[in-house]
C-alpha cells in the first residue's frame, strides 16, 4: 500500500549547522485541500509548522509545533465546525543501522516504558511536511463534537438491556 504525500518539505540532514537549524513550513492552498481530503476534514484553512533541527550525537532531534485551523464534522449534529490545533513536536531521527537491517525475521522484545526508537532518516533527508501532517493527524479528535452538541436518543426506543444488569440479578439471587 502506498501513501500519497500531499505536503512535502525535505531537508538534508548533512547540511545542518552545528547549532541547529530553525525551519518553518506552510502548506499552500492546493496542499491544504489534499490534506483535508486525506484526513477526512471539511477544510484545512491553515497549516504551519515550526521546527528546530539539532544534531544529538549521530541522531537528529526535531522539536517544534504544528499550528492548524481546520473544519471538522460533528459526530452528533453532522454540522461542520472550526477547530484550532497547536500540537508540540519532539522526535528523534537516525540513519537506519546495518545492525538493525541485518536482523530481519527476528522478533525484538521492547519494554512498554522504553523510549520510542528513532524514526529513520531516508536518503539523508527528513521530510518536515510529512512530519507536520503526521502530528496534525495525531492532534485531531477522532470523534469531534461541536461545542454544546449533545446526543439525545430518539424518543420511544427503550435503552437496550445491559448484560451486566442480568448478571447483577443472578448474583442477587445467589447471595
Amino acid at each position: 500500500m502506498t501513501t500519497e504525500v500531499s505536503f512535502s518539505r525535505p531537508v538534508k540532514v548533512d547540511a545542518l549547522p552545528r547549532d541547529g537549524s530553525m525551519q518553518t513550513v506552510e502548506a499552500t492552498p492546493v496542499e491544504r485541500a489534499a490534506i483535508a481530503e486525506q484526513q477526512d476534514l471539511v477544510d484545512v484553512s491553515r497549516l504551519r509548522a515550526t521546527f528546530l533541527l539539532k544534531r544529538a550525537g549521530k541522531d537528529v532531534r526535531v522539536t517544534g509545533a504544528v499550528h492548524a485551523e481546520v473544519t471538522q464534522t460533528c459526530v452528533v449534529t453532522l454540522e461542520p465546525f472550526p477547530v484550532a490545533l497547536d500540537e508540540p513536536i519532539d522526535v528523534r531521527f537516525a540513519r537506519p543501522s546495518e545492525e538493525r537491517s541485518g536482523r530481519r525475521g527476528q522478533t525484538e522484545t521492547v519494554a512498554l516504558d522504553a523510549e520510542d526508537p528513532p524514526d529513520p532518516i531516508v536518503d539523508g533527508k527528513i521530510d518536515l511536511g510529512v512530519l507536520a501532517v503526521e502530528f496534525l493527524a495525531l492532534a485531531l479528535d477522532p470523534y469531534p463534537r461541536k461545542p454544546g452538541a449533545e446526543f439525545t436518543p430518539p424518543p420511544g426506543e427503550p435503552p437496550p438491556d445491559s448484560p451486566f444488569v442480568v448478571l447483577a440479578e443472578i448474583a442477587k439471587k445467589k447471595g
